[in-house]
């Protein structure tokens, strides 16, 4: 087990991960920290404890929508041959294939956890 310090608005929070997850677990960090300030500048937010659970509810938007976009994505009728789209759309990119999509829902899912893990740790300290 490994430990890291990551600043979060402002302040160090030392987390523990697993051994070679030290600089994703600052990426997430920074990535975390980067929307709490855009929120923060927004005003949207009246003391820490808020914003951090207006932080935590933006990124769990994005994760849902972007399980829904998946979702939508492995649940689509089969691809219009290259070039051709189908009456009434227009041209989309080829879809990943069966394999991928799982490859990538699996990866979606284990990042989740790993943010709720996090946000966990951070909100209690």
């Amino acid at each position: 087990m490994a430990e890291v310090n990551i600043s979060i608005n402002g302040r160090i929070h030392e987390i523990s991960c697993d051994s070679g997850q030290e600089g994703r677990v600052v990426d997430l960090a920074s990535y975390i920290d980067q929307r709490l300030q855009q929120i923060a500048r927004s005003g949207a937010a009246y003391n820490d404890a808020h914003l951090l659970v207006l932080t935590a509810l933006v990124i769990a938007d994005e994760l849902f929508e972007t399980r829904e976009k998946l979702s939508a994505v492995s649940a689509a009728p089969a691809a219009a041959p290259a070039g051709k789209a189908r009456k009434g759309e227009e041209a989309a990119a080829p879809s990943a294939n069966p394999e991928e999509e799982k490859a990538m829902a699996q990866l979606i899912e284990k990042l989740a956890k790993r943010i709720d893990g996090i946000a966990a740790r951070v909100q209690a300290a």
